[in-house]
């Protein structure tokens, strides 16, 4: 799955003027995502979501990386992962 970042904050067209597009791009901007995550930020369908995409990448304002699904609850508490470093880094098991 394919994740997605600004590069750079964009000056779009008006077409892309509403909020749904300025929320996509305040995502971007803090992490990467996926089509999923931004689609479900925005309430966009799918196909506008990628074609905003191949915008933004036409203009070389994206950075992307190719990422696993979390499916497992386990890689869904993978944020706590500083709480094992930090016992780890005291001796402590």
């Amino acid at each position: 799955m394919k994740q997605y970042k600004l590069a750079a904050w964009p000056d779009l067209p008006a077409a892309f003027h509403r909020t749904a597009y300025r929320r996509m791009l305040h995502q971007m901007s803090q992490r990467f995502v996926s089509v999923r995550q931004l689609m479900r930020a925005s309430g966009l369908t799918r196909n506008a979501v990628v074609q905003f995409l191949d915008t933004l990448t036409e203009r070389s304002l994206l950075v992307e990386r190719e990422h696993a699904n979390r499916d497992s609850l386990f890689d869904s508490l993978m944020p706590l992962a500083w709480l094992r470093r930090t016992f780890a880094a005291e001796g402590r098991p």
